[in-house]
């Protein structure tokens, strides 16, 4: 069974789990690795699980397109996103100094104006 070790804020956290495992899955149900790692939709939409591989990266399959989309150049640094991982192999991986990953559509959007809100409008009301 693989050994997962976890490093977080200068602690390591250390767990066994079964082979096909999604770590996001099983934190999502309050098992090891909960609550030692950031995760979020866990459909790799919204990149919170967002992990530099340490070691054991050689085992893990090529990153899927969800994976070349949210983390682009950081894949060369050994960046994944944990949700789309099923962990079959020891993995030692951690979340510190990995930069919150801001997904490409709300990179793009244009940001309102200060002390505006969907309900201001230019038009004028209705008489």
């Amino acid at each position: 069974m693989p050994i997962i070790v976890i490093h977080k804020n200068g602690q390591t956290y250390t767990g066994e789990v079964k082979e096909n495992t999604n770590l996001v899955v099983r934190a999502g149900i309050k098992q090891f690795p909960y609550p030692n790692l950031a995760y979020g939709c866990g459909m790799g939409k919204c990149a919170k699980c967002a992990s530099r591989i340490i070691s054991g990266g050689e085992n893990l399959p090529e990153p899927n397109w969800k994976e070349k989309k949210m983390l682009g150049d950081r894949l060369a640094e050994g960046c994944r996103l944990i949700c789309q991982l099923w962990i079959s192999h020891d993995l030692e991986l951690t979340q510190d100094g990995v930069q919150p990953v801001v997904p490409p559509r709300a990179a793009a959007a244009p940001a309102a104006p200060a002390g505006s809100s969907p309900a201001s409008s230019t038009t004028p009301p209705a008489a």
